[in-house]
């Protein structure tokens, strides 16, 4: 029995008794027959909305509607999914796993039906305020172990108040839920393929441990993941918003999340592979227990990146990206021809846009989206 605390009411998964509730709403919510179709497509929508109804906890609910998504995801828009490393995992530990964030639902979800495959406990999950934008997405993401993070704003106060708020519950979670975490290594996804966590973030584990640096993180067992894609999740999106912010301050959009959920979620991915790297050890923290906090949390910040950037899968697509943006030849062995005129092929997604953006600027972004991972290599 997960024990019950009000002191994270605001931002905690649904507990077990509160599981019939929200499947019974999530059943006879308008959006449901278009979810029920993609889920479940070779069942009655009455069927599915019984096979719902019947869910009385987390388990059930992820172990077969859960599972059922990314198995639908998979077979249509993956063409092969792998994970390495969970040799490094102790199935009677509990776990901060920190991500680099290609995807906003894909990274994780896949990673928790991997552990559900394998046998594992899945995991809570941060989920961005922003991204509760609909009753059906607020139960489905709590009946799913999603817990609620602030996005950064308003004042330096509330800015404080909400990190420390998020930092207890995580230390909560982990030490006396057991129960494991999955959080990205920075605020919002990487959009131009540079990984790189916010040291910001280390600080944030940090604060509900204050009195020593090396314990507040050594407890938490934090394991760096590496998710790379094929075929970068919402390039073509991503690409115009890094091309937006060069001439103005972007603004996001109404409904843009969603749009780039259904476009994670829809879009051919090719190769997705998942690496659960070695796990920071006490004797790697205590190397930094000299330096001031500020230059501790850069220097974890900057240990994870090592481990993320190491475990990242380079595909074909990367290698043949950096060529072109270079003007060389220097890959040339990785890739086929076949595969350099896939990619070709690719980037005339991009003449759409020729009438309202500076194409070639437009087009080398979209190609550093690819090629900067071989950089970061």
């Amino acid at each position: 029995m997960i024990p019950k605390n009000s002191k994270f009411d605001d931002i905690r998964p649904y507990y077990e008794d509160e599981i019939p509730a929200a499947m019974q709403r999530i059943a006879d919510s308008d959006v449901f027959p278009l979810l029920a179709s993609y889920v479940y497509p070779s069942e009655t929508l009455d069927a599915t909305r019984e096979r719902i109804r019947s869910f009385k906890t987390v388990r059930e609910f992820q172990h077969d509607t859960m599972r059922s998504v990314n198995e639908q995801i998979i077979a249509r828009s993956i063409s092969e999914f792998s994970v390495s490393g969970l040799e490094h995992l102790n199935p009677d530990k509990h776990y901060l796993f920190v991500s680099n964030h290609r995807d906003i639902m894909l990274d994780a979800s896949l990673l928790q039906y991997y552990f559900v495959l394998n046998g594992f406990d899945t995991t809570e999950i941060t989920f961005g305020a922003n991204l509760m934008m609909h009753p059906v997405i607020i139960d489905v993401g709590k009946s799913n172990k999603m817990f609620k993070v602030a996005r950064p704003g308003g004042d330096i106060k509330e800015f404080y108040q909400n990190s420390m708020h998020l930092s207890e519950y995580i230390r909560y979670t982990i030490k006396e839920k057991g129960q494991s975490v999955w959080i990205a290594q920075r605020n919002g996804r990487t959009k131009n393929g540079i990984d790189q966590t916010d040291q910001g973030i280390i600080k944030m584990f940090c604060m509900s441990e204050g009195k020593d640096k090396i314990k507040a993180l050594a407890e938490l067992n934090i394991v760096p993941i590496a998710i790379s894609y094929e075929w970068e999740s919402c390039d073509v999106l991503k690409a115009l918003e890094l091309y937006e912010s060069q001439y103005t301050k972007y603004t996001k959009k109404p409904g843009e999340d969603l749009n780039s959920i259904l476009t994670g979620i829809l879009q051919p991915k090719g190769r997705v592979h998942i690496a659960l790297c070695k796990p920071i050890c006490m004797e790697e923290l205590s190397a930094f227990e000299e330096q001031t906090n500020n230059e501790y949390h850069k220097c974890v910040a900057r240990l994870l990146d090592s481990r993320i950037n190491t475990a990242y899968r380079l595909f074909p697509n990367n290698y043949i990206a950096h060529d072109i943006l270079y003007g060389n030849t220097r890959c040339q062995s990785m890739y086929t021809d076949e595969e350099y005129n896939l990619f070709l092929q690719h980037l005339k997604v991009l003449d759409r846009y020729e009438d309202t953006c500076d194409i070639e600027r437009l087009r080398d972004i979209f190609i550093g989206i690819y090629a900067n991972p071989v950089d970061n290599r």
